[in-house]
């Protein structure tokens, strides 16, 4: 009767079932990151994601329903085909104001 007296911790079966119980959590946690990420592709939110904020390695991500479009900044001045329009000081408290220059005119649309 030497096998009734077989314990179950030499059971090698047993060490195979928690791999498998370990990865399904593994997975389950991986599920949850992937959903809760601002920019899973499947959602159609419009999500916008700054990265390194006034660095200047800075991005800037732009997800609109499953278009994805990525800004990166360089140590370059921006410049475009704008006009000055006026100027904005920043108050003691953190407000900001805005004054138009004198003769200034509203763009019209185009």
């Amino acid at each position: 009767m030497r096998f009734l007296d077989n314990d179950e911790s030499d059971d090698p079966i047993l060490s195979v079932v928690n791999l498998i119980d370990l990865f399904l959590v593994v997975i389950g946690i991986l599920m949850i990151v992937i959903v809760r990420n601002p920019l899973n592709p499947f959602t159609s939110d419009q999500v916008t994601v700054i990265e390194n904020p006034g660095e200047a390695d800075m991005r800037i991500t732009i997800k609109d329903g499953e278009t994805l479009t990525r800004y990166e900044a360089n140590s370059q001045i921006g410049e475009g085909q704008g006009a000055r329009m006026g100027v904005t000081y920043r108050l003691a408290d953190g407000r900001m104001v805005y004054v138009p220059e004198e003769g200034d005119e509203q763009p019209s649309p185009q």
